[in-house]
């Protein structure tokens, strides 16, 4: 296995379980659950993040519903079929269960990877300078993860220039957003997962980007 494949993509979370564990899937005789944790923000707003854990990891450990835990793994995405359409999810892959420190910071992501389609840049109606982009991660055994992200400001603008294929690193946080959809006659609720960044580069001028933060 690349090494850098494991150092490009890293999460740390701390937050509150929310709910019980639900069994998602088996892989080789190994289950593997859905929890979702919520995160406070500095505002004091909430990230609800979805995570998938090892059945292996939740045997060592209590995993009760208002309980913190600290957890470090990989953003990933998956397409599920819904109504005969692909969707794009994405979860928190556990790796390993931590001890928490409420000194640091709840809610950290690392990520190096590739653009994969032109990036978007685009004003609100107040004026504040917004760019998405769509960074494909290079994960083992030829995978790749699609993690859409977003910046802000002069990150945005200069995010904006990137080209498709352009190799990047961005470190920030992971968000959970609500947004209404219209389904047939009905408005629902849905809600949207990101990478909210504070910081970006390109890689090739990182010299130390593998660099773990966990």
């Amino acid at each position: 296995m690349n090494y850098h494949e494991m150092e490009n993509n890293q999460v740390r979370l701390t937050g509150t379980i929310t709910g019980k564990p639900r069994f998602s899937h088996e892989v080789l005789g190994e289950g593997f659950f859905e929890l979702s944790l919520s995160v406070k923000r500095l505002s004091g707003q909430e990230d609800i993040i979805p995570l998938t854990v090892s059945e292996r990891l939740l045997e060592n450990h209590e995993t009760q519903e208002g309980q913190t835990l600290c957890v470090a793994g990989q953003f990933r995405s998956y397409n599920k079929q819904e109504n005969e359409k692909s969707k794009l999810m994405l979860t928190v892959f556990v790796r390993e269960i931590l001890s928490g420190n409420e000194e640091e910071n709840p809610n950290v992501i690392k990520l190096t990877g590739y653009v994969c389609k032109q990036p978007v840049y685009r004003t609100t109606p107040f004026k504040r300078e917004i760019c998405d982009i769509l960074l494909a991660v290079n994960r083992a055994y030829n995978k790749s993860d699609y993690i859409p992200c977003i910046a802000w400001g002069r990150n945005a603008r200069y995010a904006a220039n990137f080209r498709v294929g352009e190799k990047i690193t961005v470190t920030g946080r992971i968000q959970s957003r609500n947004y209404q959809k219209a389904v047939g006659d009905e408005t629902v609720t849905k809600t949207a997962f990101e990478v909210s960044v504070s910081k970006i580069d390109k890689a090739d001028s990182v010299e130390e980007y593998t660099q773990s933060i966990i």
